[in-house]
């Protein structure tokens, strides 16, 4: 299984104005240093290399496979907004769409789930055979849970402070415990 980023997501989680407010900080001398802070911190959380697990705001991936699996494919990072489309090589090597009426999608799941009607179709032997390009995320930065916001914000604080290592341990802790909940364990 490969991922690839086609469309990131647009803007930040936390916006500058939120991240401001947190800090206490009421002048532009430091924008684009916490601009800098912000995207860090929601890279840190959000995609494929992300510690969640999962897309944050609305951005456009392609699943990569070398087959369609037996039963069902499970796509990574929740929360599925929409499946863009499902190419394949079929038996001659030829590229083929899917046919949405071929496949049932379970976006309820965390991981979300595509199931075939009948059978998944025949694919010629070669690597990544099967792309699955999908929309991920909860939408704009207000569907964002509050507990990731809330982590966001503790993170830009400590970087913005220059927290010693030594405590930027319970700053972590207390990070992990807002996501926590949020973390998607596998695939």
């Amino acid at each position: 299984m490969r991922l690839r980023l086609i469309t990131a997501p647009a803007g930040e989680v936390v916006s500058s104005a939120e991240a401001k407010a947190h800090l206490r900080v009421d002048n532009i001398d430091d924008d684009a240093l916490i601009i800098a802070y912000l995207t860090a911190a929601r890279a840190h959380l959000d995609g494929r290399d992300g510690i969640l697990g999962r897309a944050l705001l609305t951005q456009t991936w392609e699943l990569v496979l070398d087959a369609f699996p037996v039963a069902a494919i499970s796509l990574p990072l929740p929360p599925l907004q929409s499946i863009t489309s499902i190419k394949y090589q079929d038996s001659s090597n030829v590229e083929q769409t899917l046919d949405a009426s071929d496949y049932v999608v379970d976006a309820t799941s965390e991981p979300a789930r595509v199931h075939p009607v009948n059978a998944w179709p025949s694919t010629y032997v070669t690597p990544n055979a099967v792309t699955v390009r999908f929309v991920a995320g909860y939408g704009n930065a207000s569907a964002v849970p509050e507990p990731i916001k809330t982590a966001i914000k503790l993170k830009v604080q400590a970087l913005y402070d220059n927290v010693p290592p030594d405590q930027m341990a319970a700053i972590d802790r207390a990070s992990d415990a807002l996501t926590w909940p949020y973390r998607v364990m596998s695939v």
